[in-house]
């Protein structure tokens, strides 16, 4: 089957297990998604299926997406993603990808934008240590000091200074899956992942 899934971020909580140990979890509502598109290696360069996730209303969607929907005879989703495969015999538009894709034990990797944290200077956002608090000392404890030759007239390219913190593409790897519940479509897994209540995740098999 698929090696991957689309979902949602619903939460954390923490779940016991038998010996007692208290594990923090997140909860995702992971498919079921529906097979829009297959690529192949004739046409497309590459075999892969197109996969979609949670229903829209039509008039929210872009009149070329529509088109793309009708023309598999699939309702509008709301999120629209690829994942590679190596067979493309098991899948066909319309075919459901479940939860159940995934084993209790098994290892993923969680893909998702983090959160947004607005301006941010240097300590906060790249972990600088910032300047020396001792008697004497001028006020630019949390400044970010000298960025490189003066000779250069100019700032590198890279360097790290105040700015946007946040909403970057965040994969974490090797994630445990705790639990696994069929029926509601959730999926527990172990620890943190990228992103508020609500944010899309893509979730892969760890390789």
């Amino acid at each position: 089957m698929a090696a991957g899934i689309l979902g949602e971020k619903v939460g954390m909580t923490r779940i016991f297990i038998k010996n007692g140990e208290s594990i923090p979890v997140t909860v995702i509502l992971a498919g079921p998604c529906q097979v829009i598109q297959q690529k192949n290696i004739e046409k497309d360069g590459y075999n892969a299926i197109q996969l979609g996730f949670k229903s829209i209303n039509k008039k929210k969607v872009s009149k070329p997406l529509v088109g793309h929907f009708n023309q598999y005879k699939i309702e509008p989703l709301k999120r629209v993603r690829e994942f590679r495969v190596d067979d493309l015999s098991k899948y066909s538009s319309g075919t459901e990808i479940k939860v159940d894709i995934f084993k209790e034990g098994e290892r993923v990797d969680v893909v998702g934008i983090s959160k947004g944290k607005g301006f941010a200077g240097g300590i906060k956002r790249h972990n600088f240590s910032g300047g020396p608090k001792t008697h004497g000392q001028k006020e630019y404890y949390r400044s970010v000091g000298s960025i490189g030759a003066t000779d250069a007239a100019r700032v590198f390219k890279g360097q790290k200074l105040p700015g946007h913190m946040g909403v970057d593409r965040v994969k974490m790897k090797n994630l445990e899956v705790i639990k696994i519940d069929i029926e509601r479509n959730l999926i527990l897994i172990k620890g943190s992942v990228p992103g508020t209540k609500g944010t899309m995740l893509i979730i892969n098999k760890t390789i």
